[in-house]
């Protein structure tokens, strides 16, 4: 017989580092900032329209795969940075809600004390994560 496999489990982004954020969490924050600007868009704008021109004017194929993979390469860059950004903010809400349950439940059993402690720590928990 076998011994059952362990599954293996990736902690959450929000729960990787113990204090506060890690690299990779302030580099995705950067990059929401900055992936949600007007000139961030007026980039994507121009390399779309190099896509485009380089299919219409006929170029070599070489040029025509550098065109697809520079855009395959920044659509995956963002499609990381944005699934983090989105755990993170899952995690936050998730955890105001167990905050604001746990609160309600203190406050029906008549412990309010640690009650308003607990949703003080709460608020603005996203920018923490």
């Amino acid at each position: 017989m076998t011994a059952p496999r362990k599954a293996v489990s990736v902690p959450h982004p929000a729960e990787r580092t113990r204090n506060g954020r890690g690299w990779f969490e302030k580099l995705a924050e950067a990059a929401s900032n900055i992936t949600s600007s007007a000139p961030f868009y007026g980039f994507c704008l121009l390399l779309v329209i190099f896509f485009v021109a380089v299919h219409i004017a006929g170029l070599p194929l070489n040029w025509q795969l550098l065109a697809g993979d520079i855009m395959t390469s920044v659509n995956l860059l963002l499609l990381a940075l944005l699934k983090n950004s989105e755990r993170r903010a899952e995690h936050a809400v998730q955890r105001k809600l167990d905050s604001i349950a746990a609160a309600l439940l203190e406050l029906k059993e008549g412990r309010p004390q640690k009650t308003g402690d607990d949703l003080r720590d709460a608020i603005r928990m996203e920018e923490e994560l």
